[in-house]
C-alpha cells in the first residue's frame, strides 16, 4: 500500500523537489548577499552615513523578502488544493473507488497510508522551504526587528509545518465531502486564504495577554515611530511606534503629561515656533510619555509553538472526521 501511494505521488514529489532545489539555490545566493551587505551597510557603516546606508539596505531587499514570504504563505494552501483535495475526490469522481475499496485493504487503512505518505511529503516540502527562507533572510529580519509581523511570523521557523499539515488534511476532508476535485480545490484555497487573514488580525494577538510599559517621549522613541499626530478631540499621539523586537497592539499611542493628563493641542502650541527641531526639543523638555501595549519579543517562540500546536491539533481533528466519513458515509 505504501508502494502504491508512492507511485501515485512520485510525479508531484519530483516537481516539488525540482522547484525546491531552484528556490534553495536562489535562497542560498540571497542569504550570502544579505549577509555581505548587512556587514557593510549596517554593522560597519560610516557613522556619518549610517542612516542612509541602512535605509538603502532595507530598500534593496524589502521586495525580495516580502515576495518570498508571500510565496511560503501560499505554499500550504497550494499543497492542500493540489495534493489534498484530489486525494479522495479524484477516486470518487472517476468511480475508481469501486475498485480500490473492494480489495483486501480497508478504507481506513487506505486513507491512513495516504494521509501519512502524502501528508509527510507536504510537511517536509514546507518545512524545507521555511528552513531555507529563515536562514536566508535572518540578517534582514534582525535589522527589521519585527519578527511578529503577519507575513514574516507565518513564513519563518516551525509555523509553516502546522499550516501544511492543516491545509493538506483540510483538502482531503473537503474532497470527501464535495466529491468533486475542482470545487474542492477552490474551497480549500478560499478557506486557507481566509484563515491567513483572520488569524494574524483577530486571533494571534490574544494567544497570550499583552503587557504595557511607559515610554518617554524623546528622540530615541521617535526613531522607532512614523510620526507625531495631534487631534483636537483625542489630543497628541505617537504614530507607528514599534519597540525593537516587540509586537505593538495598536498603531498609535496617546501622549500624556508627567502628571498623567492627556497632552493637548493647546499645550503643544506653546512649542510651535515654525522650526521642527526647536519645536520637538521644546516638547521633549516637558517630560511627556506614552503607554505602550505590546507582546514582548521573548514570546516569539511560545507564539510559534502555540500556533503550530493549534494547527496540528486541527489537522488531527479533521483527519478523525475524514476516517469517520469514509467509513460510514462514502459509498
Amino acid at each position: 500500500m505504501i508502494w502504491l501511494a508512492w507511485r501515485q505521488l512520485r510525479t508531484q514529489v519530483l516537481v516539488a523537489v525540482v522547484g525546491l532545489a531552484v528556490f534553495a539555490a536562489y535562497l542560498v545566493y540571497l542569504g550570502f548577499r544579505i549577509r555581505h551587505d548587512y556587514l557593510a551597510d549596517v554593522v560597519n557603516c560610516v557613522p556619518s552615513d549610517c542612516a542612509s546606508s541602512r535605509r538603502l539596505f532595507a530598500d534593496r531587499y524589502v521586495a525580495q523578502v516580502s515576495l518570498l514570504g508571500l510565496l511560503l504563505l501560499a505554499l500550504p494552501g497550494i499543497v492542500g488544493a493540489f495534493w489534498g483535495a484530489p486525494l479522495v475526490a479524484r477516486e470518487l469522481e472517476t468511480k475508481t473507488d469501486l475498485l480500490v475499496w473492494n480489495q483486501s485493504v480497508t478504507r481506513g487503512r487506505w486513507l491512513a497510508v495516504k494521509l501519512l505518505v502524502v501528508g509527510a511529503a507536504a510537511v517536509a516540502v514546507s518545512g524545507a522551504f521555511s528552513l531555507l527562507l529563515t536562514w536566508s533572510v535572518s540578517r534582514y529580519d534582525q535589522w527589521a526587528g519585527d519578527r511578529f509581523a503577519a507575513m514574516s511570523f507565518a513564513a519563518r521557523n516551525v509555523v509553516p509545518l502546522g499550516y501544511a499539515a492543516f491545509a493538506f488534511v483540510l483538502g482531503v476532508l473537503v474532497g470527501l465531502l464535495v466529491r468533486r476535485t475542482v470545487p474542492a480545490m477552490a474551497i480549500v484555497l478560499a478557506v486557507f486564504a481566509a484563515l491567513q487573514v483572520v488569524v494574524p488580525t483577530a486571533v494571534r494577538s490574544h494567544l497570550l495577554p499583552p503587557v504595557s510599559s511607559t515610554v518617554a517621549f524623546n528622540g530615541e522613541a521617535m526613531q522607532h515611530a512614523h510620526g507625531f499626530g495631534m487631534s483636537p478631540e483625542t489630543g497628541a499621539s505617537i504614530v507607528g511606534y514599534v519597540m525593537p523586537g516587540t509586537w505593538p497592539m495598536d498603531s498609535q499611542f496617546k501622549v500624556f503629561n508627567a502628571d498623567g493628563t492627556p497632552y493637548t493641542s493647546t499645550q503643544s502650541r506653546q512649542c510651535m515656533t515654525g522650526t521642527p527641531d526647536k519645536d520637538f526639543e521644546c516638547m521633549t523638555q516637558q517630560n511627556l510619555h506614552f503607554s505602550y501595549t505590546y507582546q514582548p519579543g521573548s514570546r516569539y517562540w511560545p507564539f510559534q509553538w502555540i500556533e503550530l500546536s493549534a494547527y496540528t491539533l486541527l489537522a488531527l481533528l479533521l483527519a478523525g472526521v475524514s476516517f469517520l466519513w469514509i467509513r460510514r458515509r462514502v459509498s
